[in-house]
């Protein structure tokens, strides 16, 4: 498990209470494993150091919480991307809200340096909410709940590809960041995400954080990795994803649901981020049999 429960420093008192706090199910074993982890952790819960046992990609689906690792801080929010390096010790905080999910893709070390080429890739602990993994990582959740036929070790494959062709991405550690902007933006963020539906602009954005529209888009991408309406753009992709793998709705219906006022603009932004269309994302998502690994490969890979 990356998120092992190896208790570096403490007793075994606070190892029982933070073991009724995380459940990990394995989803699928081999040299892809994939586990689903469950964290109720809030802000009354003291941390513990960790240890990550594998090379490990795990997709934030949900809430929120702080990493910190090689003496860096993210705060990582729902499309984020949290790397993990064997032998890493790390500390996951949960000041500002309570509880979060992850799905976690484990890589055996032969499949990680075939996919990166460097080890170096995995140590840079997290990466903020990119389009492009985003869109991937709903996918594989999309598999993990039976919603789509590909599978599980096949995403997590797709999603290593993709992280590596993106090797100029670049994380984003918190510097110089008060406790209280901290909590504005996880706070703002969350709210986003709940309202990506609707129409938000930077104002609207900036009056729920409390702080004027130039201070809270400093603070928000300094924090959070993006920008407001990157984030918001991405949350509104991350759920057109998951119904396009899910549901039959049409693909306006679904633009139109998840916040996009114009259809072919919401085309051309999921073929920027996911390299297919949106029916040919769907197409992908619930093809089943043999053939899936090609399909996906030649749809989903080509934008690699």
């Amino acid at each position: 498990m990356p998120l092992s429960y190896a208790i570096l420093v403490v007793g075994g008192g606070l190892r029982d209470h933070w073991r009724a706090m995380i459940t990990a199910k394995t989803l699928h074993s081999g040299p892809i494993s994939v586990v689903d982890y469950r964290c109720a952790a809030g802000p009354g819960d003291r941390p513990f150091p960790e240890q990550h046992r594998v090379f490990s990609l795990s997709y934030v689906r949900h809430g929120t919480f702080g990493y910190r690792v090689r003496g860096r801080h993210f705060e990582m929010v729902a499309g984020s991307l949290l790397l993990g390096f064997p032998g890493d010790e790390f500390l996951c905080t949960h000041e500002h809200a309570c509880g979060d999910e992850c799905l976690s893709f484990h890589l055996a070390p032969e499949i990680a340096d075939t996919v990166a080429g460097s080890q170096e890739l995995w140590k840079r602990g997290a990466l903020p909410p990119l389009a492009e993994i985003m869109v991937l990582g709903e996918l594989a959740q999309a598999a993990a709940s039976g919603a789509s036929d590909v599978g599980l070790d096949e995403v997590g494959m797709l999603l290593a590809m993709r992280l590596s062709a993106m090797s100029g991405a670049r994380s984003k550690q918190l510097r110089h960041a008060s406790p209280r902007d901290r909590r504005r933006a996880v706070e703002t963020a969350l709210w986003l995400d709940a309202n990506a539906h609707e129409e938000v602009d930077l104002d609207r954005a900036a009056r729920q954080a409390g702080v004027s529209p130039f201070h809270f888009l400093r603070l928000f991408g300094r924090i959070v990795g993006v920008t407001p309406h990157q984030y918001l753009v991405r949350s509104r992709l991350r759920r057109a994803a998951r119904a396009l793998a899910g549901d039959d709705r049409p693909v306006s219906d679904i633009a139109l649901d998840v916040g996009f006022a114009d259809l072919s603009n919401f085309v051309r932004t999921f073929h920027r981020a996911a390299g297919v269309s949106p029916r040919g994302f769907r197409q992908a998502a619930r093809t089943g049999g043999p053939q899936h690994r090609k399909i996906l490969q030649d749809r989903l890979a080509r934008a690699l």
